[in-house]
């Protein structure tokens, strides 16, 4: 168990996704017994012990449409039977008449924010992104769910030209109007289209009448965390479902 807990430990620090899937009920006669437990990642490769080939194939499937969809579910594997809101339930491929109810748990990374800049707003921003739980880096990621820069017209068009260039769902700047006017011009003049620029929140966060620069940071975290979890938002990633890793 110690051993699975660690290779859990070691996907959430890449950021990689998958699901965690635990036996919490057995009937018997069954090769499983309750807590065993799997970790299933997206490619179907299963670790772990939920019973053999009776139950892991159909493991492996739930665990899959559980990462696709981002919701848990019980599945309970064993005689035909029919489903409820609460329960999946799957039809045993084996002879034995034990039955076994799965949790599946997906658990998805949490965002990766970059914030690039030393100023006291990216410097609040990336403690209280860290602190809400949110992966945080210094500099433009290509892995970045979200880029924000807020260098204070230190090289914001060289950053925020990184930035547009990965595949961050949200990039915002953090500048006046009339600077945000002039970094746009001057992507724009640099070969940078249209539909690009059209990426670039600025002036970054909600409108909630902040001026200093902390509150500045505090706006622009409430707009994450609503574009996070705006069904409006289709791009935004998943939130991330927190899974216990207590043996």
């Amino acid at each position: 168990m110690s051993t699975l807990l660690t290779r859990a430990a070691q996907l959430e620090e890449r950021g990689e996704p998958y699901a965690l899937a635990t036996v919490v009920s057995v009937v018997r006669p069954a090769s499983t017994r309750r807590g065993d437990r799997a970790i299933v990642t997206p490619d179907g490769r299963l670790e772990g012990w939920v019973g053999g080939a009776c139950s892991e194939p159909i493991v492996v499937q739930e665990s899959l449409a559980a990462l696709a969809d981002g919701r848990h579910r019980l599945v309970r594997i064993g005689a035909a039977g029919e489903a409820s809101a609460d329960v999946v339930v799957r039809e045993s491929t084996c002879a034995s008449e034990g039955t076994v109810d799965v949790l599946i748990e997906p658990c998805m990374p949490a965002p990766l924010l970059a914030v690039c800049g030393e100023s006291p707003a990216a410097i609040t921003l990336a403690r209280l992104a860290a602190e809400i739980g949110w992966r945080v880096a210094t500099e433009v990621d290509p892995a970045a769910d979200a880029v924000v820069v807020a260098s204070m017209g230190r090289g914001d068009e060289e950053t925020l030209a990184t930035a547009l260039q990965t595949n961050a769902r949200y990039v915002g700047l953090v500048a006046s109007a009339r600077r945000a006017s002039s970094v746009l011009a001057t992507l724009r003049e640099g070969g940078i289209g249209e539909e690009s620029l059209a990426r670039v929140h600025s002036p970054a966060g909600l409108d909630l009448g902040a001026s200093g620069q902390e509150e500045i940071a505090v706006a622009i975290l409430a707009q994450l965390v609503a574009w996070r979890h705006s069904s409006k938002a289709p791009d935004a990633p998943p939130a991330a479902s927190h899974c216990c890793h207590e043996a």
